[in-house]
Parts: C-alpha cells; structure tokens; sequence
C-alpha cells in the first residue's frame, strides 16, 4: 500500500535551517504530484509547497517564496522540503501528500516542527 513517511522535523532556533524529507513506497513515484503542506497553531491546514512528477515545476505559497524550496529524488522516492531563516510562525506539524492521478491522495503522519530560542 501507499506509504508516505516524513523525517527530518525538530527543534531550531529562529533563523535556523532545516530540511524535511519524505519517503515513499507503494506507488511508482514519478506518477505522484508531491507536496508539503503544514498545520500550525490556530490555522486550518495550509499548503506549503508542491512538485510535478518530474520535477520541472514547483510552488511555494507566497509567504515561504524567499525561504522554503522543494525537490525530489525520483530515483530515491524522496521529497525534501527545504526551510530556512525559520521563523517561530513556522512551528507546526508539516504533513507530505501524494496525490496519483486516477487513483487518489495519501498522506503522511507528519513530523513536527518548532522554531524557537
């Protein structure tokens, strides 16, 4: 079955860099549109980031252009979502998603992040 497994969250001082990961299994990767998307405290779940199959296009929502990147390794079924300068509004749990087209959307357990001094 599909599985979406995300890594990489923790604890990082305002300012500060990580890089969220998401592994996948179950489906033939380079079929799925990946994202990120990220529940923060107080706020529906909002999306972060997404990627076409191959790669060749991404988005990023306005208030993370500058600071957050998304990639994938389609050889490794991974995602990464790439954050930096980290501010404390970016606290929250950060969800992978794949959606298959003709098929249906899945998603990961989330891995949470904290940003603070």
């Amino acid at each position: 079955q599909v599985q979406l497994v995300e890594s990489g969250g923790g604890l990082v001082q305002p300012g500060g860099s990580l890089r969220l990961s998401c592994a996948a299994s179950g489906f033939p990767f380079n079929s799925g549109v990946m994202s990120w998307y990220r529940h923060t405290p107080g706020k529906e779940r909002e999306l972060v980031a997404g990627i076409t199959n191959s790669g060749g296009d991404t988005y990023i929502a306005a208030s993370m252009k500058g600071r957050f990147a998304i990639s994938r390794d389609n050889a490794k079924n991974l995602v990464y979502l790439h954050m930096s300068i980290l501010k404390p509004e970016d606290t929250g749990v950060y969800y992978c998603k794949a959606h298959i087209e003709d098929v249906g959307s899945y998603w990961g357990q989330g891995t949470q992040v904290t940003v603070s001094s």
